[in-house]
């Protein structure tokens, strides 16, 4: 199997590291709109690097990974599923929601196969999560509440096209929330504050978010993130049952301490960002990609999963601009 992938900044460099460890992932063809960089990262992982991206289409794979820009997304998954190129694509297939949509009815009408990057699927802590809210051992689940929270800005020229704190951030939040309890989201209520650094205000963004969803049983979730935790990444989910509640994410990196005299004492080594939090995510995910490459696995995440999660951060993000609660039969869908 050669596998080529278009990307070789920080996540396109672990990815390219990941597959190169795979023992079935077989050759890998790197490619970037900066030539020297993925030649550099090929020479460290004994790849070859191409001298464009058109390389990567007419010099012949299997599948491809795109982990480049979020601009260059759609365009790429199209042309993978044009070809007939199974594609493992890192959300979002695109920057705004009828790019979206545009980009997935291409792979329809392709038949193509799409896998886009949730990585907190293949988290432990949330797939047992996930066993206990479908088992029922929490019993009818009443509320839900998650929190994603960097510990520093992304750079200036990042905020400009992540899509802001919602699509980019707290889309995670929602994919597990749908993931985990295995409901729809039917109505948010969101907001959020630019009263941090400055860079957020210049780029119409916001540093702190929140929001409250209803799920379709009833059930309510507060999601909360920032992107200024100056103590280390959190990543929490806790959910809330009539017979028990648990938390994912909370362990001793977790960065946070009790206030209790006999409470856990503050983490000696806290999370420090999202690649050491999810590495062994990150690397299963990519792993099902090969799987499903190979024809012996299902599609663990496909275009419709990324899409119902993309939809409900467009709607918190309309409700923050519009100052209402937005529901999600408001916004368009397949």
């Amino acid at each position: 199997m050669r596998i080529g992938l278009i990307g070789t900044g920080r996540i396109g460099s672990f990815h390219a590291a990941a597959l190169a460890r795979h023992p079935e992932a077989g050759s890998l063809l790197l490619a970037d709109a900066d030539p020297a960089r993925a030649a550099r990262l090929a020479d460290r992982l004994g790849a070859t690097a191409a001298p464009s991206v058109e390389q990567v289409f007419t010099w012949g794979v299997d599948a491809v990974v795109v982990a480049c820009a979020t601009a260059g997304h759609a365009e790429l998954v199209v042309r993978a599923v044009r070809g007939g190129l199974p594609v493992f694509c890192e959300k979002p297939l695109a920057a705004d929601l009828d790019r979206s949509l545009a980009v997935l009815r291409e792979v329809t009408a392709s038949a193509g196969t799409l896998q886009v990057g949730f990585m907190r699927r293949f988290d432990a802590g949330y797939g047992t999560a996930r066993d206990l809210v479908r088992s029922g051992a929490l019993g009818r689940l009443h509320t839900v509440r998650t929190m994603t929270a960097d510990p520093s800005p992304p750079p200036a020229d990042y905020l400009a096209t992540s899509g802001g704190l919602y699509r980019d951030c707290l889309v995670h939040d929602f994919d597990m929330v749908r993931w985990v309890t295995g409901r729809e989201v039917v109505e948010v209520y969101a907001t959020g504050s630019d009263a941090g650094p400055a860079l957020f205000r210049e780029a119409g963004d916001i540093d702190t978010a929140a929001a409250v969803l209803r799920l379709d049983d009833g059930t309510l979730v507060t999601a909360g993130g920032t992107r200024c935790n100056g103590a280390g990444y959190d990543v929490r989910m806790e959910l809330a049952g009539e017979l028990d509640q648990v938390s994912c994410g909370l362990d001793d990196r977790t960065p946070i301490a009790s206030t209790e005299p006999q409470g856990p004492p503050k983490a000696s080594k806290p999370w420090t960002g999202f690649l050491e939090r999810f590495g062994p995510a990150y690397e299963a995910e990519l792993a099902a990609f090969v799987r499903l490459v190979r024809g012996e696995g299902a599609n663990p995440c496909d275009g419709r999963e990324a899409l119902a999660a993309f939809r409900v951060a467009e709607a918190c993000e309309r409700s923050r601009r519009e100052r209402r609660p937005v529901r999600l039969e408001e916004l368009p869908d397949l």
